[in-house]
């Protein structure tokens, strides 16, 4: 029996996971340049503390919805190749949690942003 792992053990799995979900997925080739720009945009419009940890988080809960996607699809795939309804749904579903966290992300930029570039403005 293997001994207990150690924490440099575990964030190197979590380095690789993260690494090979980037690699493996071309979604993070749309989600890791938004999120730049966003930050870009956020920096320019010079956010405050608070509306920076919301956009950290929105950003954040997007890639993990992404990277947790990965995961199933990675788990189906070492399941069956084969058509099978239920891993259709496992898959669909999934997906459906990265889309709510896009919408959920992209509501919550819309509005720190928004709000922040039309006080810049003079709008409001």
């Amino acid at each position: 029996m293997e001994g207990p792992r150690t924490w440099l053990a575990k964030f190197g799995d979590a380095f690789r996971g993260t690494a090979r979900a980037v690699a493996s997925q071309s979604s993070f080739a749309v989600h890791l340049p938004v999120a730049a720009l966003a930050v870009a945009v956020a920096a320019f419009l010079g956010m405050s503390p608070t509306e920076w940890c919301l956009i950290a988080l929105a950003i954040g809960l997007v890639l993990a919805a992404e990277v947790l996607n990965t995961a199933i699809e990675f788990l189906a795939k070492a399941v069956t190749r084969e058509y099978d309804a239920n891993v259709r749904d496992a898959l669909d579903v999934a997906s459906a949690g990265v889309f709510v966290t896009v919408i959920t992300a992209v509501v919550v930029g819309a509005i720190l942003l928004g709000n922040r570039a039309a006080a810049l403005l003079g709008w409001w």
